[in-house]
């Protein structure tokens, strides 16, 4: 898989990623091969690039969850910024209320973890995809910590305009990511405070309520040499902890055209590092909303070996079950011992920030008896401490119970190809799949 730049598109090249129009209407699917009026559709939309594949690249697989993220992220992001063009302009300004409430609806009530995929930004849209992702991260951070209907509503409204006067910032300040000059912070502040000043008069208008409008001041203005805002009451500081959160992790991990992305993993290891600046309780209801080291993940250890997630580990996300391609062995993570020799570095991922296998790819390594017995167990036993836990906000750590066989003997597994960067699983004995069920 490849990025390619609007104006590099030629006929014949094939979609790996589904393009909608603002409404949402499937234009083109993936697999589709360009043609000179698709390619000339894809311009006027207003792209500046796509993912194509390579010529004999295969589609790579998406769940129906994962099509329609991509599908509610496209949608989103055009009502939002209709809304703020018309903010700025200050001219028929249209409540964000109906986009609140379908944010909610779609992920402020979920009752799994969301694989969140990031979509290619540059500095023409960043703040609308970034905005409609904090906004998302937020309703899911709230759901996680049982946020009220009516604050979690409030702090979804908040983050999606929190970030408007950043439609003022020259583009070539944003282009530079994170490594700013004092001076470019410095405009960056006064824009998001023209925003603000622009936002308060019509905060009616927009269906923002008096908490939304103090967390968006909270944020604005938390740093102001002579600007001090109101101490927020406790719940409210809550809510702005969330935005302050979903902020970081999504300017962490977003796709941008000018720099490569963190992973889930490193962002997160980002938090731990720097915990007292954030809301312990925050960054573990982020870790349990979002997949992070989910089943079919390929992984970097600090020896330099390479593994594979069996069965990701509820009660500490940090330590799974693996399978080690070196040994072609199982492990669990979660024995210190172990833990201790196979250090997790990161997350190996596709050029569209994709884990590297998809989970009916990995069935293959779990077609052995024993082998499936085993992840069942452990994941059994990791549920059953995650549930024991109850909601506390313990950052991961390695000490956790151990499970009857933390290091299994080797145990042959089907071999498959990992679309991981070129990786090579070491030579295993090959067997044919068993038939399958259709999962529905």
């Amino acid at each position: 898989m490849q990025f390619v730049r609007s104006q590099d598109l030629k006929p014949g090249m094939r979609l790996a990623k589904p393009i909608y129009n603002k409404m949402g209407v499937l234009l083109y699917e993936r697999n589709t091969k360009l043609t000179l009026q698709s390619i000339n559709s894809i311009d006027n939309f207003g792209l500046i690039g796509i993912f194509i594949l390579e010529p004999a690249e295969p589609v790579p697989p998406l769940s129906k969850e994962d099509l329609e993220f991509e599908q509610f992220q496209t949608i989103y992001m055009f009502k939002l910024k209709d809304c703020m063009d018309k903010l700025l302009a200050q001219k028929n300004i249209p409540a964000i209320t109906e986009l609140v409430q379908n944010i909610y609806t779609h992920y402020g009530a979920l009752d799994h973890k969301l694989n969140f995929t990031q979509n290619l930004r540059s500095s023409a849209d960043f703040v609308y995809k970034h905005s409609i992702s904090v906004a998302i991260l937020s309703a899911m951070i709230a759901n996680e910590m049982h946020i009220e209907l009516e604050d979690s509503q409030s702090l979804i409204a908040a983050s999606l305009l929190y970030d408007f006067g950043y439609l003022s910032v020259p583009k070539s300040i944003l282009d530079k990511n994170e490594d700013l000059s004092a001076s470019d912070r410095d405009l960056i502040q006064l824009k998001s405070e023209h925003g603000y000043e622009i936002i308060r008069p019509h905060f009616a208008e927009l269906g923002l309520n008096d908490t939304s409008l103090e967390i968006i001041q909270n944020i604005i203005f938390e740093d102001h040499a002579t600007i001090s805002p109101r101490p927020p009451k406790s719940p409210v500081q809550l809510l702005i902890d969330i935005l302050k959160a979903a902020d970081k992790f999504d300017r962490l991990t977003a796709m941008n055209i000018n720099h490569a992305p963190m992973s889930e993993l490193a962002a997160m290891t980002f938090f731990y590092s720097h915990i007292a600046e954030y809301n312990r309780s925050v960054i573990t209801a982020l870790a349990d909303s979002i997949q992070i080291l989910p089943t079919g993940a390929c992984l970097d250890f600090a020896n330099g070996e390479k593994g594979l997630v069996l069965a990701d580990n509820p009660a500490d996300f940090l330590h799974p079950m693996i399978l080690n391609f070196k040994d072609n062995r199982i492990y669990d993570l979660s024995d210190p011992e172990t833990s201790d020799q196979l250090q997790i570095v990161d997350i190996m991922k596709t050029m569209d920030n994709r884990i590297a296998i998809d989970s009916d790819t990995l069935k293959h390594f779990v077609a052995d008896p024993y082998i499936k017995a085993t992840a069942d167990r452990f994941r059994a036993q990791k549920e059953k401490i995650s549930r024991r836990k109850n909601g506390t906000s313990a950052i991961p750590h390695a000490k956790q119970p151990v499970m009857d066989k933390p290091v299994l003997p080797a145990s042959p597994v089907s071999a498959v190809s990992i679309a991981s960067r070129n990786e090579v699983t070491p030579p295993v004995k090959k067997q044919r799949p068993a038939k399958r069920k259709k999962l529905i």
